[in-house]
């Protein structure tokens, strides 16, 4: 990540541990938004249908843990407390029924947060079944106490269990919808972003022929319709946007169930036990794309990581043999102009054998890394760097003369000979002898080009080391020699 991109994230982001007073004001206004787009859609009394609340401040305390301080959830639960007082006439059940709200935040949050101490943050699979539990025990204790408060001591049982069964199905399906989404959300990069293809839509459309589908055929079973078409997006997408849309589309057929759009019994009008179960049936069905996607997304990494071994030195960090093969198939790396030439410069590290045996073998290891890192430094973006083997290093150029090719080699081998390498208590100096072949490489690929003026480096490198080593060796100064 650029510095620019890091500069720009800085100033999205809307906490920070030095902005206390901030930070309460944008958590004040957080909740009361949220606050008031839930209870736009109350439906039962003084419960929602959709409750994003707690999922929304749940994911912000996880995300910036130095927010998970008393102060801040007493800035919360009052911008609760006030909406209420002014929106509102529950009286003494409001205080009750927001500290539920805040059971669910606290518990999630403090449980995510001690998970993540002791786990890896990038495993998605393992965080997509952490989420799931922690939810499950967020909304069993704040439906609870949510529920006793608003029904009192003296209430009917069964009208305590038809509350606590909606509003645990409630919290519970409204957090396992909108916290994968929301914990691994960032701001987008719009110049990142790849051109837009019409195949790339053909899952999304898939997700919305099946919701127009289960409107149409309605029954339990239309609720599982979009998940084939959820699967394929979490094939075929990146993780967040899986999450996203299986956020929209539980969220859309908990809304067009509850407006029986969607109709489970087409005879009977929906009722409570119907509304618990559907909303159980979408939030369990909502971990499956997510799990398959998290299942592609480490399938990804690891193919990405074994491309990254195999094209690159695992020790030194520079291009492999095959890496550089690679990377020559494409004029790209250089920047080649047709005009200009082609240098390759092999390189060979002095006595090295003696350091192995004088300083071990870490030793070696110590100074081949950081011989490596100072070559690439010195060619910088007008070359490609790559270890061949042992302590065999190649440079691959684009020059207008060859000259210019010289010049670069002669750069690498005087400043590689005033640079001190350190290991340990040691401060050692190598020196390098570099054998330069250059082409114009024609009607041939950089590929085919660099092959066959690595054969004629090598030669000049023999050349170097024959006449003393330390010393760059090329053809116009060496064919004659070579020859006799």
């Amino acid at each position: 990540m650029n510095q620019k991109s890091i500069s720009i994230q800085k100033q999205m982001t809307l906490f920070s541990p030095k902005k206390r007073l901030a930070n309460a004001v944008n958590i004040f206004v957080i909740t009361t938004l949220f606050y008031f787009f839930g209870a736009s859609l109350r439906l039962i009394d003084e419960l929602s249908l959709f409750w994003p609340l707690n999922a929304v401040l749940a994911a912000v305390f996880v995300r910036h843990p130095f927010l998970n301080r008393p102060v801040y959830y007493v800035v919360s639960y009052s911008a609760m407390v006030v909406y209420d007082v002014v929106t509102t006439h529950w009286g003494w059940q409001s205080a009750i029924i927001n500290l539920s709200n805040m059971v669910f935040i606290i518990i999630v949050a403090r449980l995510l947060l001690r998970y993540s101490r002791t786990q890896d943050e990038n495993n998605w699979a393992l965080n997509a079944f952490n989420l799931f539990y922690t939810c499950l025990i967020g909304a069993v204790l704040s439906s609870l106490l949510g529920s006793i408060g608003s029904t009192g001591p003296s209430s009917d049982y069964r009208h305590f269990i038809s509350l606590f069964a909606d509003w645990f199905s409630e919290q519970f399906s409204t957090g396992v919808l909108m916290m994968p989404f929301l914990l691994m959300t960032k701001w987008p990069q719009w110049k990142a972003l790849p051109a837009l293809q019409l195949s790339k839509l053909y899952p999304l459309l898939g997700v919305v022929i099946s919701i127009l589908a289960s409107v149409v055929i309605g029954g339990a079973g239309s609720l599982a319709f979009p998940l084939p078409a959820l699967i394929w997006c979490a094939i075929r997408y990146p993780l967040p946007v899986t999450a996203l849309l299986t956020l929209l589309t539980g969220g859309a057929e908990i809304i067009l169930l509850a407006n029986s759009i969607v109709a489970l019994s087409p005879d009977t009008p929906l009722v409570v036990s119907e509304m618990f179960s559907a909303r159980l049936g979408i939030a369990t069905m909502a971990i499956c794309p997510l799990i398959v996607s998290v299942s592609v997304d480490a399938i990804n990494r690891l193919i990405k990581q074994t491309s990254l071994r195999a094209d690159y030195d695992y020790l030194t960090g520079v291009y492999s043999r095959s890496g550089l093969y690679e990377a020559l198939k494409n004029t790209v790396p250089l920047n080649h102009q047709p005009e200009q030439k082609l240098c390759v410069m092999l390189l060979d590290i002095d006595y090295f054998k003696r350091i192995n045996d004088n300083h071990g073998h870490e030793c070696g290891d110590v100074v081949l890394a950081a011989f490596a890192r100072r070559l690439s430094e010195i060619v910088g973006e007008t070359g490609l760097v790559a270890r061949l083997g042992g302590e065999e290093f190649v440079v691959a150029c684009s020059t207008d003369t060859e000259q210019k090719g010289y010049a670069i080699a002669e750069q690498i081998r005087k400043d590689i000979e005033r640079t001190a390498f350190r290991y340990q208590q040691q401060t050692l100096f190598i020196t390098v002898s570099i054998g330069l072949a250059t082409t114009t490489p024609g009607q041939q690929t950089l590929l085919d080009a660099f092959n066959s003026q690595l054969a004629q480096a090598d030669k000049y490198l023999y050349l170097s080391k024959r006449n003393g080593r330390n010393q760059t060796s090329r053809a116009s100064l060496s064919e004659f020699v070579i020859n006799s």
